[in-house]
């Protein structure tokens, strides 16, 4: 049986936990990245392990290039190439922009963006070798559209967007495919912080009247990475139950 390896950043919880397990499932080696939740990212290894696939848990700060390249070299090691990057790792910071500081910016940029510029340039040589590959990009609603005190991370997840689109159609030709998942609201630790009020208001702002599961982000991905979706590239898949149209 042929093996398949996705590298997962942010892989520790949320909807990076999602689709690790929705991976493993189906077969796939899974590479869990993580940079602080070092025993949830090993934990939840294991229990993929029990699946009967290979897993394991790698530390690393995407925004650091010597980081990244280290991270590639224990996976590939370990698991082999990497068949399928998701660019999943990202911060948030909410806040008026008039009080955002220099350093609140530069690392929302470089988590959010520099991290898939990253992840990207390090994955990309032995896909153009293989002439094969998919990476799947993390946006968000936010991204597409702007949210009123989230001006850094809006803006570093439109600019995922642009890269996607970009990075397509340079490494369409090597048979790589880009696509980016742009979630809209949903029930992650990101947004554990909402009040019942904040909650209720967007469930009643979302055509679909609720905000979506870490699972249904997750199936977005997997979807992506398939050959289902073998003639799909650059795009912007939106699992946001409709409040952005």
């Amino acid at each position: 049986m042929e093996h398949h390896t996705v590298l997962i950043t942010g892989a520790s919880r949320g909807i990076g936990a999602a689709a690790a397990r929705l991976f493993a499932e189906q077969g796939w080696d899974v590479a869990l990245g993580y940079q602080t939740k070092k025993a949830e990212a090993e934990a939840l290894a294991a229990q993929l392990a029990a699946l009967g696939v290979r897993a394991m848990a790698v530390g690393a700060d995407v925004a650091d290039a010597a980081q990244v390249d280290a991270m590639f070299a224990a996976v590939e090691g370990q698991l082999g190439p990497v068949d399928v990057l998701v660019n999943n790792a990202g911060i948030a910071q909410i806040g008026l922009f008039t009080d955002l500081t220099e350093e609140q910016w530069d690392r929302v940029m470089d988590v959010n963006c520099k991290g898939v510029y990253l992840c990207c340039r390090r994955a990309l040589p032995a896909m153009i070798a293989a002439h094969r590959g998919s990476i799947i990009n993390l946006s968000s609603m936010w991204g597409q559209v702007g949210a009123s005190c989230e001006v850094a991370y809006s803006a570093a997840k439109a600019a995922v967007i642009g890269l996607t689109k970009a990075l397509a159609k340079e490494v369409g030709p090597s048979g790589i495919r880009v696509n980016c998942v742009a979630p809209g609201v949903i029930a992650t630790d990101m947004n554990a912080a909402l009040t019942a009020e904040d909650i209720a208001a967007l469930e009643e702002e979302t055509p679909l009247c609720r905000i979506g599961t870490a699972q249904e982000a997750a199936q977005a991905i997997l979807w992506l990475a398939g050959e289902k979706s073998a003639f799909v590239t650059g795009q912007v898949l939106a699992p946001n139950g409709g409040i952005v149209v």
